[in-house]
């Protein structure tokens, strides 16, 4: 995922301040998380939000409290995706953004370790968290160099001295480390957590490829070629809504550059205006038999916001107006003073705006923005499941 940068809403946040008074949710249903972290100026959300994900599964099985270490997780897919983008001879993208399913890669090739296992983020260059304001400069150009190697010849040590620009920054890997009185590997650590890794799976909703099977998403941090299963809107949706009123957390991409969204609004909470314009079909084909507006069967509907269609959500993907640009945890329900219900959304930009660290976004919004999900397959309802044969 591309990953929409702290630093680059600061002077929005000073903004909203200024802007409408907080608007009072009221919790329906609220399942546990951890704390609030900050990935700061870096573009690491997916690692952040991904494990926040997996933290939070750990609450609900039992397992306890665990703050799992983004830097790990981090480090070692830079280091897998400049494998992929040398091999590919640039073909494949090198950047700081990722995936949900980089995090459960990692956590089954190389396990996990808890934070303070490894320097604190940032602190290796001087800084109190993740700035990779030297670093995105320093690992692209090295990566670019040997990818585009004119010489058409690999220096055998360019992975040994791109291992050593990652370890300048996050530190060293842990072959073993104590952790409350016990020694563990990465690997012993991730199999002492007990989390069945082949539970969980992505999510979507797209046309363009067969409901009820499995698709590569066409974005450019699924670098890795991973899967979704492809739902039908008002079932994808339904999965979210059943999911967290039974007590489960998913983590959730999104995009997050509209104007209505929490962050850019001023208003601290996410939704689609009543006002959306719908497809104008001026000159096409299809306006000589239907007319130039296009209006089908909302997928998703409220009183007081757009109706999202399956094709409005589409033609967004399409258009390059729904990006890959952030991802988060929803973990619970609430209502606004009008009853509308908006789902809770755990965000990794530290104790910031009218909610301090998290938001709420509407269903109108996740209906229509939402880009995949990454679920434990037992929170997806029994005949939905059974369609796609999981």
């Amino acid at each position: 995922m591309r990953k929409i940068l702290f630093a680059a809403f600061a002077a929005l946040s000073l903004a909203a301040s200024a802007q409408n008074d907080t608007v009072k949710f009221t919790v329906v249903k609220e399942n546990p998380i951890t704390s609030i972290k900050d990935q700061h100026r870096s573009g690491t959300c997916w690692s952040y939000s991904g494990l926040s994900f997996f933290e939070a599964e750990l609450l609900r099985l039992g397992k306890g409290e665990f703050d799992l270490c983004e830097s790990f997780v981090v480090e070692h897919t830079y280091m897998d995706r400049a494998d992929r983008a040398v091999r590919t001879h640039g073909d494949v993208s090198f950047a700081n953004g990722g995936s949900f399913y980089d995090v459960l890669y990692c956590l089954k090739k190389y396990g996990i370790v808890p934070e303070g296992t490894m320097p604190f983020p940032g602190s290796l260059y001087g800084d109190s968290l993740f700035n990779f304001q030297e670093l995105d400069p320093i690992m692209n150009a090295y990566v670019g160099a040997i990818a585009n190697n004119k010489g058409k010849k690999i220096p055998l040590v360019w992975k040994k001295e791109f291992a050593g620009i990652l370890a300048d920054y996050f530190g060293e890997y842990p072959t073993t480390f104590d952790y409350k009185g016990k020694t563990y590997t990465p690997e012993t650590f991730r199999d002492m957590l007990g989390l069945n890794l082949d539970d969980y799976v992505s999510l979507t909703s797209y046309t363009h490829e067969p409901f009820y099977e499995p698709f590569i998403l066409e974005i450019q941090d699924n670098w890795r070629w991973a899967s979704s299963y492809n739902l039908p809107l008002g079932e994808f949706m339904e999965v979210m809504e059943s999911a967290v009123r039974n007590g489960y957390t998913f983590a959730w991409g999104a995009d997050v550059t509209e104007e209505y969204f929490g962050r850019r609004n001023g208003k601290g909470y996410a939704y689609v205006p009543a006002t959306l314009k719908d497809n104008d079909l001026t000159g096409s084909d299809a306006a000589r038999w239907g007319g130039t507006v296009e209006r089908k069967g909302a997928a998703y509907e409220s009183k007081n916001e757009a109706a999202i269609t399956q094709e409005m959500r589409q033609r967004a993907y399409d258009n390059w107006e729904t990006t890959d640009d952030h991802g988060m945890v929803i973990y619970g329900l609430a209502t606004n003073p009008d009853g509308d219900e908006y789902f809770m959304v755990k965000n990794s930009w530290g104790d910031y705006g009218k909610y301090h660290g998290m938001f709420y976004a509407s269903k109108a919004y996740v209906a229509y923005k939402t880009m995949n999900i990454l679920i434990n397959k037992n929170a997806i309802p029994k005949p939905i499941r059974k369609k796609l044969g999981i």
